[in-house]
């Protein structure tokens, strides 16, 4: 994938597929404002990009993509605010190009991919908050997949999740959440 790639994402409405992991910053006068760190995007927040921008990343600062000589930015709107933001994703090292996009972005509103899941699952997922019986698939895209678990099987296991400096702390039986502890 190249930059010019990434430009076919100008004009669409993308949702975050890894939230509470990519950080976004004011974007204005036309460049990524890294003092301005509005924080860390949402899980299935929906952005809607206006374009694709490089820009060099500070040295120190950690946004969760390699830096390159130049990063690769969305440039987006969140639904009702008029504010621009910008969330990297992808780096420029010379020739060599490293783009997240399909990591990222759900290219489809995820209540359309999943529109089996019931209207009490989808109403803790708005709320981004979790419920006894959601499934490990139904957390993370409520919560994010910022994770740490105590066994390999999913479905069957413990796992702690960290949203933005809130914990949750969900054990999984048959790949639905029976205990849930919030810190």
């Amino acid at each position: 994938m190249h930059f010019e790639d990434t430009l076919r994402l100008e004009g669409t409405t993308v949702w975050m597929k890894n939230g509470y992991i990519m950080p976004y910053y004011l974007y204005s006068g036309g460049h990524v404002q890294f003092a301005k760190r509005a924080g860390l995007i949402p899980a299935a927040q929906r952005l809607d990009v206006k374009k694709i921008v490089k820009q060099i990343a500070p040295v120190g600062e950690d946004d969760s993509v390699g830096h390159g000589d130049r990063q690769a930015f969305a440039v987006f709107a969140l639904p009702g605010s008029a504010a621009l933001y910008a969330t990297p994703i992808g780096s420029i090292q010379g020739n060599d190009e490293a783009y997240y996009c399909d990591m990222l972005f759900y290219y489809d509103d995820p209540h359309t991919i999943y529109d089996y899941w019931p209207r009490d699952v989808w109403a803790a997922i708005d709320a981004h908050q979790v419920k006894q019986g959601m499934s490990e698939l139904e957390t993370e895209v409520a919560i994010g997949h910022k994770m740490h678990a105590d066994a390999r099987t999913v479905g069957n296991r413990t796992v702690t999740y960290d949203q933005a400096g809130k914990h949750w702390t969900v054990t999984y039986v048959k790949n639905r959440a029976t205990a849930i502890k919030s810190q």
